[in-house]
């Protein structure tokens, strides 16, 4: 054989492992990153988007005249309630008390961000004094326990936990009991379910994650289980409503109702959406920062409220 066919057929075959590869890379790896953890929710999040004290930012503000002195509460949360806690230390909260280096809060911030899981051990731990979530899953209470933590849980508002999938998919709603068996692995065909005759990618979350613990609740003790094939069709995911609609760009995705309820505002508010839920400020009842109770009758208040429901959520009343 010449050189030049050697070169060619060389070429050719550089080629045609590198096309398999794109393939393998375009099937299966690219489809096994968890865009929708919590970890890249952290990283996702445009924290300088909700940045406290900044005039460009997006960061909710409440029309008040109090201002927090003294021993300020250091606030966390998980990742689709940053708006509302850096909502509220926009509001009440000394400028100099936000510090922002490097692509994170400073440890002498009064502002952390660390998601679901990080703000619950960081409660428990005594590094933040109130965290913003869902309810804790059972390994959270535990590491409470473990830790002599007893956790005062304040309702602030109302979000919705949502189904969403690709503008495409024909399917706009389904029942309860459809994603019970699509998440278990019963029903695995988007045509069983009045859609198309592809296969079903039902996406999870990871544990801890407020998403994962509502998740958790929801299947009633069913194991979520993933079809081998479900890669080759289309993807359901769940996450919280605020989520999907401001703070991710989520590439075109819609939400399903659910039991014939679309998950708006209004039935949020009203409680017809089957999974309307409440979301917490979360404290140590042994903690003896006198600001605590200062801050929590504020949130609760016609003012704190104003900043729930500017910053996207429903607010308790």
């Amino acid at each position: 054989m010449g050189t030049g066919k050697k070169i060619a057929a060389i070429a050719l075959l550089i080629g045609a492992f590198a096309g398999f590869d794109l393939s393998v890379y375009s099937l299966f790896t690219k489809r096994c990153i968890d865009t929708s953890s919590e970890e890249m929710q952290k990283y996702s999040v445009e924290l300088h988007r909700y940045m406290p004290f900044d005039g460009s930012s997006e960061a909710v503000k409440a029309d008040t005249d109090m201002k927090l002195e003294g021993e300020l509460p250091v606030l966390d949360g998980a990742a689709a309630l940053y708006p509302v806690f850096s909502g509220i230390v926009n509001s009440v909260y000394p400028e100099d008390s936000v510090r922002f280096e490097n692509g994170g809060f400073t440890a002498d911030s009064a502002l952390h961000f660390t998601n679901t899981r990080g703000a619950y051990k960081a409660v428990a731990d005594g590094d933040a004094d109130i965290v913003f979530c869902a309810k804790p899953n059972d390994e959270q209470l535990k590491y409470a326990e473990e830790k002599g933590a007893e956790l005062e849980m304040v309702p602030i508002g109302r979000e919705a936990f949502v189904f969403i999938v690709n503008k495409v998919n024909p399917v706009d709603g389904l029942t309860t009991e459809q994603v019970r068996n699509i998440f278990s692995g019963d029903i695995t065909v988007w045509s069983e379910v009045g859609g198309e005759p592809l296969p079903i990618e039902a996406l999870s979350r990871n544990p801890g994650s407020g998403s994962q613990t509502t998740m958790d609740k929801f299947m009633a003790g069913r194991e979520q289980k993933a079809s081998p094939w479900g890669a080759f069709g289309r993807s359901i995911g769940y996450s919280f409503r605020y989520y999907v609609d401001n703070m991710v760009e989520n590439g075109g995705a819609k939400k399903l109702s659910l039991d014939g309820v679309y998950p708006d505002k209004e039935h949020i508010a009203d409680g017809t959406y089957p999974l309307a839920s409440t979301f917490y400020a979360v404290y140590r009842r042994d903690n003896e920062n006198p600001n605590i109770s200062v801050l929590m009758d504020w949130i609760l208040s016609d003012e704190g409220q104003s900043v729930v429901e500017k910053a996207g959520y429903v607010p308790l009343a």
